[in-house]
């Protein structure tokens, strides 16, 4: 009898441990859009390794015409700007000549790889409401305080691309509490023209920008294949 009861018990243990687990994914409890959504104040930001001279090294708002450029995005109608929710932050000229500088007087051992950095909001008048607030130009180290946990009361979904030397942060901006994300087909582009992009062997041509006609890039071989990461 005391055996039966014992069986019983850890029976019962068993059950309310499976009741109590639940997978991440499980539709039941979250819709499936919402898991990589957290707050401002959580999401991931940039990372700059040992490197911290990069932090003072300083990004600009991109013409939307220098992101379509940057993506290798066929030109659109004049007057029907692309990803009219996005907002775009490239290397300045002073980076770009930073980084090759700061990779020579280091006798190759710093970095000269340039971080670009984009924001899809969930609407074109939340980008309008944003860039009124952020600036126009900031330093690398300044973007996670600033531009990031300074979004108070949103979200953010985080995509991380490595393409060569250039790095590309992809972020999906909604307001706290929203369910979807209301300009998906231009993330959903955004995403898939990036990871279609081949890696950057010198991001040098950035410095021609808007006036340039390609961007210098070169294919790469199978094993050579570009990390794509998202979190």
């Amino acid at each position: 009898m005391e055996e039966k009861t014992k069986k019983k018990k850890n029976n019962n243990k068993n059950i309310n441990k499976k009741q109590k687990y639940q997978h991440p994914n499980d539709q039941t409890t979250k819709p499936s859009s919402d898991f990589s959504f957290n707050p401002s104040s959580e999401v991931k930001g940039l990372r700059f390794g040992g490197q911290f001279i990069v932090k003072s090294f300083t990004i600009r708002r991109a013409k939307p015409l220098e992101l379509l450029k940057v993506l290798s995005f066929p030109p659109t109608k004049p007057n029907k700007p692309p990803f009219p929710s996005t907002t775009a932050f490239l290397p300045t000229n002073f980076t770009i000549l930073a980084h090759h500088a700061w990779h020579t007087l280091t006798l190759g051992l710093g970095t000269k790889k340039s971080k670009v950095v984009l924001f899809v909001f969930e609407s074109e008048s939340m980008k309008l409401n944003v860039d009124g607030i952020w600036p126009s130009e900031i330093p690398l180290g300044q973007v996670n305080k600033k531009l990031i946990r300074g979004l108070n009361g949103c979200e953010m979904a985080r995509f991380k691309f490595r393409k060569g030397c250039v790095t590309f942060y992809v972020y999906a901006v909604r307001k706290v509490g929203n369910l979807g994300f209301n300009s998906t087909d231009d993330l959903k582009l955004i995403l898939q023209s990036v990871v279609d992009l081949k890696d950057f062997l010198d991001h040098t041509a950035m410095l021609a920008m808007p006036n340039q006609r390609t961007i210098n890039n070169y294919s790469c071989q199978p094993h050579q294949v570009a990390t794509a990461m998202a979190h």
